[in-house]
């Protein structure tokens, strides 16, 4: 008689996709239902010094062009920013940060309704991204980093993304001690969206990023890849940017991050079987048939 095998012990790291309980966001014009399908958030760096494409647009036609390609390649919604928050980076005053992002939002929002993100952690720059016709605000920061800033998503009505960082972009990585980094990051996100909903932000309008690369190191990266559906117990979308970061660059034994597309693409997939909502990505084409394959298997 041929006994049938046992059913493998379920994998408590591949849990089914739980989405959040308040499953639609609608940002500018667009309806994100989470659980449907992954999205791609094009990284558009008007900066000259950011860690992998800086100085590639950092001109309102170079900004241009480069939003049109992503945006035909399948960008579900463009971030832009004008401070880089690379290790070591010094800030270059809300002045600078506003005369690089304001005329590219400008230029994009009159040819495109793509929703559009302002990555910052000063409000000021929220505030006038916001008026130029930006729609979300993506603070790495996770509004610890100017007082202003929650309450100022609040006045404005629009949706926020809160990151884990410690520190500035110039000190973080000296502030890598923790004694779990999954667990202390889950309590700094909640402290997160405790003041958000305090300052009187609507919680269907947060999402959260752990903080990939900020504040931590290689072995902490891939711990809380590892874990990440621990953090789908807070119960908001999760936006993950994985790409091209040192951790990667690391385990390829690639130094020039450009080089680091594939090993992208793979911790892509894993955030993606983990129940990651949003990716934050370099090389949208490439990161888009990913997603749509890792979907077909993961998702559903």
């Amino acid at each position: 008689m041929i006994v049938p095998a046992p059913a493998p012990a379920p994998d408590p790291g591949r849990q089914p996709y739980a989405p959040p309980r308040s499953p639609v966001l609608h940002i500018g014009n667009h309806r994100f239902v989470w659980g449907s399908r992954t999205y791609i958030m094009g990284i558009l760096n008007v900066t000259p010094d950011s860690f992998s494409d800086g100085g590639e647009c950092d001109r309102v036609d170079t900004a241009l062009a480069r939003a049109r390609e992503m945006i035909a390649a399948g960008a579900d919604i463009l971030d832009l920013g004008g401070q880089s928050t690379r290790p070591g980076s010094e800030e270059v005053g809300v002045e600078i940060e506003c005369d690089r992002v304001i005329p590219a939002i400008t230029a994009i929002r009159a040819e495109s309704d793509i929703p559009i993100s302002i990555d910052t952690y000063h409000s000021a720059v929220a505030h006038a991204a916001i008026a130029a016709g930006a729609n979300l605000v993506n603070d790495v920061t996770g509004g610890q980093g100017d007082a202003a800033m929650l309450p100022t998503i609040a006045e404005l009505g629009v949706s926020a993304c809160l990151m884990h960082m410690r520190g500035t972009p110039k000190t973080m990585q000296s502030l890598t001690q923790y004694d779990d980094v999954v667990a202390e990051v889950a309590e700094a996100l909640r402290h997160s969206l405790e003041q958000a909903q305090q300052a009187g932000i609507d919680r269907d309008r947060l999402i959260l990023d752990p903080g990939i690369g900020f504040a931590k190191t290689h072995d902490q990266n891939v711990a809380l890849l590892r874990r990440l559906s621990e953090l789908r117990q807070l119960g908001y979308p999760l936006l993950l940017g994985v790409s091209r970061k040192s951790f990667i660059g690391k385990l390829l034994n690639r130094p020039d991050p450009k080089q680091r597309v594939w090993g992208t693409g793979a911790a892509c997939s894993a955030c993606i079987a983990a129940g990651a909502d949003i990716l934050r990505v370099h090389d949208v084409a490439e990161m888009r048939d990913i997603s749509r394959v890792a979907d077909a298997i993961y998702r559903f």
